[in-house]
């Protein structure tokens, strides 16, 4: 277990797991060494859709070091895939090891053990597959108009009744598949410590989801297994699911009976670990001459699995921004043969705020009504525009405000391609961005010592979003213990439960756990502290204060006990309390969410087609913002994500063989610190009165919501074209 501490009390904002991190002395999934440990790689398919008819490893077993091998042919029992409708019932996705059938080309069919990760690799080679195989399809251009959209959601009002609307924009819009790419390469190391007890090292988002997911399928109880996850090089969705290589890695282990290392290739990561979904969308919008919203008809596509149906949920964001009288939405699913996707930093609202903040975009300039007005005008900044409940706070008005007086808004030409610096054209854009705030259920632990330590435990992992320096400047904050007193404990599954670190919804949850676990630490040391000072007996949390060296009361600042005293009096060695924290009755009665306005400025070169950012604002409503700095990055990362979506990111397809193209980081194109602009990050700061205890909502998501419309819309501003398909790139500037 790593205890994130530092010597020296750390400014406000300096991240608690900062110097392990710098000096290599944290360990990330596929950096511990255990005793016996051997390595395995996966062996992929190189058809896209088929049987194998023939596996031969004659020349594989010849390499000196090689001690197994898993596959469909030979394999340990895995109780949760011992029929066809358990394997369906588990709901894992693909039953790797367990089929021959070929789903995809890369697809997994057989994992190499050997002594060295060099003999594994070298055996892998020597790996003679055949074939039977079948016609497929990884199009998703040429397939998604044959598949028809179904309702998702309630209609809102009628179809029919805005019909005759004044201005009506109708425009398709198109993303291409985009991968995470988080630098740390997914792993994981297993280890069967006795016939009923698994530890697993995995690079995951959620280490008891890990345990929840794996459990059943081995007929083990959750308790017995132990997931590390201390430390997480980015995740961005990615580490939400167990995958099929975790499954391979336990497999592998209880096969060869010893630890087993498997860690993923970056090609491997294209097609194992997810991606957000291609998608097609049509939106129709309509309003009248005052620029009052009438109606919006959206329908959405995106690209899935043959084997795992995956909904991208693009049209959700509809029905959450904006007041639409009249509102229906459509989805469909593109069944191809590839890999699953999943869940991507701003998850399907992602995809469908960018059609919608396009075409509200368009539908201004045909107002001839200032884009940040038309907005204005149509924001649902009093209550949920599909439920109905008041919001317990919105400040995307004010984020709107503060974001244009930031760019010089008012200052723009505000005549598309008007603008002009030499050989580069000069636009202005802007979006907006939201987001559900949710809050799950999460527990914490306190463990105080004599000496007036403490240590904050939880389960749930920082993925980099800070989640350990929130932890340690809420517990400062209500405790008067200085910070280079108190110690964060996180991700493994043996410390107090905890919800996966996803949707914005960390800090969130997190933080009403560590405050509840501090009241009930206040209300445990008043009790000791009775012994010695009737007046503590029955004292209220709130009257109870406590202080780098004791514990006293509010009204009454003469009355205190040290911890010394304490301690001694009561024979103590340390004192633990452990609070579980969660949404209650408020979400019956208000709505929650997290908020952010996007504005751009851009050049495009005249001659090369060229697309420069050069400033990019993002002005959030997160409410309480417990950790500034690390907010801010979090903000500022989303964004970057936002550069990369609308101008460079696209995974692509061999549609001749079926497999992907540049499947490395030389190939894929995402951005560097050339392609951004120093983000120009602010939050309007203001707790949300009923979310929890701090009054913190989630950040994650909104940063990248909105941010590629914005630069789409300033690249029109600055052209005079309109380009509705991500990403956008020189040519299609040029064409």
């Amino acid at each position: 277990m790593r205890y994130f501490e530092q010597q020296h009390q750390p400014p406000r904002e300096g991240r608690v797991e900062a110097l392990d991190k710098v000096t290599g002395k944290g360990k990330y999934a596929a950096e511990y060494k255990l005793d016996g440990m051997c390595y395995a790689v996966l062996i992929g398919s190189t058809i896209a859709s088929g049987k194998i008819k023939n596996m031969d490893l004659t020349k594989a077993k010849q390499v000196k070091s090689v001690i197994g091998f898993v596959s469909h042919l030979q394999k340990p029992a895995v109780p949760g895939f011992a029929t066809e409708a358990m394997i369906k019932a588990s709901r894992f996705g693909l039953p790797i090891f367990h089929t021959d059938t070929i789903y995809f080309k890369g697809q997994p069919i057989i994992l190499v053990i050997a002594e060295t990760l060099e003999d594994a690799t070298y055996a892998a080679s020597l790996v003679e597959v055949e074939y039977e195989t079948a016609p497929f399809n990884v199009d998703f251009e040429s397939s998604y108009r044959a598949v028809p959209v179904q309702e998702a959601g309630k209609e809102r009002g009628q179809f029919d009744a805005w019909s005759d609307a004044a201005v009506v924009v109708q425009e398709e819009y198109n993303i291409k598949s985009e991968v995470h790419h988080p630098m740390e390469m997914h792993a994981t190391i297993a280890q069967w410590t006795s016939e009923d007890h698994l530890m697993l090292y995995d690079k995951t988002q959620g280490v008891n989801n890990v345990q929840q997911v794996i459990a059943p399928l081995f007929n083990l109880k959750k308790e017995h297994i132990e997931v590390m996850s201390e430390f997480v090089g980015g995740g961005f969705g990615s580490g939400l699911r167990v995958w099929p290589h975790v499954l391979a890695a336990i497999m592998g282990a209880k096969q060869v009976k010893r630890p087993v290392k498997l860690m993923l290739t970056r090609p491997q990561m294209f097609i194992g670990t997810g991606y957000r979904p291609a998608s097609w969308q049509g939106i129709k919008l309509g309003a009248d001459l005052s620029g009052k919203f009438l109606g919006i008809h959206h329908q959405a596509k995106n690209e899935t699995s043959i084997y795992e149906r995956f909904s991208d949920q693009i049209t959700r964001v509809t029905r959450l921004i904006y007041n639409f009288d009249h509102l229906k939405t459509e989805d469909a699913l593109v069944p191809l043969n590839i890999n699953a996707a999943t869940w991507m930093r701003g998850p399907g609202d992602c995809t469908g705020d960018f059609a919608i903040e396009c075409a509200i975009d368009e539908l201004s300039y045909k107002l001839k009504m200032d884009p940040l007005d038309v907005r204005k005008k149509n924001i649902a900044a009093t209550h949920h525009p599909d439920n109905k409940l008041p919001w317990s706070s919105n400040y995307l008005m004010d984020c709107m405000t503060e974001g244009a007086k930031r760019i010089g808004w008012k200052n723009r030409n505000a005549a598309p391609n008007a603008m002009r610096e030499g050989d580069w054209h000069v636009g202005y854009g802007m979006s907006v961005g939201m987001w559900n705030a949710g809050r799950n259920k999460t527990s914490a632990a306190i463990k105080m010592m004599s000496n007036g330590q403490i240590i904050v435990q939880t389960a749930m992992t920082d993925i980099g979003t800070g989640t350990g320096t929130g932890m340690k400047n809420i517990a400062h904050e209500l405790t008067g213990i200085p910070r280079n007193k108190i110690t964060i404990e996180l991700g493994n599954s043996n410390l107090p439960p905890a919800p996966s670190q996803g949707g914005s919804t960390g800090m969130s949850s997190v933080s009403g756990a560590v405050v509840d676990a501090v009241n009930l630490l206040k209300l445990k040391l008043a009790e000791y502290a009775a012994v010695a000072n009737l007046k503590f007996k029955d004292a209220p949390e709130e009257s109870i204060v406590l202080s780098e060296t004791g514990i006293s009361l509010a009204h009454e600042p003469s009355v205190k006990v040290s911890y010394s005293d304490l301690w001694k009096t009561n024979k103590l060695d340390t004192v633990v309390v452990e609070a579980t924290s969660g949404p209650g009755e408020e979400r019956k009665k208000y709505a929650f969410c997290s908020s952010a306005a996007h504005f751009c400025q851009v050049r495009v070169h005249i001659k090369t087609g060229k697309v420069k950012i050069d400033k990019l604002i993002c002005v959030a409503d997160g409410g309480k913002i417990v950790n500034e700095k690390a907010a801010a990055n979090q903000m500022s990362g989303a964004a970057v994500g936002g550069i990369g979506m609308a101008l460079m990111e696209e995974r692509r397809f061999d549609h001749r063989f079926g497999g992907l193209i540049g499947d490395d980081l030389a190939g894929y194109h995402f951005p560097v610190n050339a392609d951004a602009p120093i983000i120009d990050v602010s939050f309007i700061g203001k707790p949300d009165p009923h979310i929890n205890p701090t009054g913190a909502k989630g950040l994650g998501e909104v940063g990248i919501i909105g941010t590629a419309a914005a630069i789409a819309n300033a690249i029109y501003h600055a052209t005079g074209k309109r380009l509705r398909d991500l990403p956008i790139t020189a040519d299609q500037i040029l064409s």
